[in-house]
């Protein structure tokens, strides 16, 4: 099969949206392609990430796939065996400095299918910790953060961010606490997952037996400490769009995490881009996409961005 859709530099709120074709450049859906292995790589890969803007290094500390969610959305397929059930972190720190020497060196672009980035793309944002499941479950998480850390810093990577990619269930573990507080000190950035306004909702979309309160309190909690990003995915279920009332609730939430002391330096707001675990989801449209940015704005004042699916007109 071949794949044509455009991929969109990611704008600013309120700004237009530019195109690679736009621009004259023929590409592949590169964002579309998250990969977990890279050649013979375990647990680093690189992507061309649409919210980054940039190459982006996963670290998967969930190879085996556990994950306490179970996302309606999510593109992990959970029903095959996984190749490797621990991380051996030796390898993981090796594949993380040859990863990062690849794009810095601009090696990475000599190979496929990185050699069709668009050139303003061609630049390495940041070391991601994501993957096949909740990073922050992973036992050694803070060893972990500061490992990966003195690889940046070795390498002379400093400016290079390193973002945590969670759904926040984990915050108020003493481990992950500190693993935030090593983030914080070597140019980190963390992306909480927040996508509902009400406990139904967040159910219905996560699918998980952690409480939705939790959520919002370990958002909150660690947004006191540093400003945090929010990442909200939202999409057609059985092919209606979030309603307005669970969008208003949503914006509610935001204003409680704010009224409360927490920083939020921006929301993400983005649809599917990849296959869905289940059939019955699928993007939204570009202008819904837009919508929705528009009344975080509007409702909570915090800068949001769009990030789209399937191109639209």
């Amino acid at each position: 099969m071949t794949f044509r859709p455009q991929v969109w530099f990611p704008p600013e709120s309120g700004q237009p949206r530019q195109s690679a074709y736009n621009e004259g450049m023929s590409v592949v859906p590169l964002h579309t392609q998250h990969p977990r292995r890279f050649e013979q790589n375990r647990f680093v890969y690189p992507v061309l990430s649409r919210r980054s803007g940039g190459i982006s290094v996963g670290v998967n500390l969930n190879p085996d796939k556990v994950c306490n969610f179970d996302c309606i959305y999510c593109q992990v397929d959970r029903t095959t065996t996984s190749e490797t059930r621990f991380v051996a972190m030796e390898q993981l720190l090796a594949e993380l400095e040859e990863t990062l020497t690849l794009a810095t060196s601009g090696e990475l672009f000599e190979q496929e299918p990185f050699n069709r980035t668009p050139e303003p793309l061609r630049r390495l944002n940041d070391i991601a910790f994501s993957g096949d499941g909740e990073p922050t479950t992973y036992k050694n998480f803070d060893e972990i953060i500061a490992a990966c850390a003195d690889v940046k810093r070795r390498l002379g990577l400093d400016a290079v961010k390193m973002v945590l990619i969670t759904n926040a269930s984990m915050f108020h573990r003493p481990h992950v606490a500190r693993g935030l507080a090593i983030l914080d000190e070597n140019q980190g950035e963390i992306w909480a997952k927040l996508e509902a306004g009400t406990e139904a909702y967040f159910k219905l979309v996560d699918r998980t037996t952690i409480p939705f309160q939790q959520i919002l309190d370990n958002v909150t909690a660690a947004a006191k400490i540093r400003p945090l990003v929010i990442q909200s995915l939202f999409m057609r279920v059985a092919g209606e769009p979030p309603s307005e009332a669970e969008l208003v609730a949503f914006c509610e939430r935001l204003n409680e995490i704010q009224a409360a002391g927490g920083q939020l330096k921006l929301v993400q707001v983005y649809t599917v881009a990849r296959k869905p675990t289940e059939s019955y989801v699928a993007p939204l449209a570009d202008a819904e996409v837009d919508a929705i940015v528009s009344l975080v704005v509007e409702r909570t004042g915090i800068p949001a961005r769009a990030y789209y699916g399937a191109a639209q007109p």
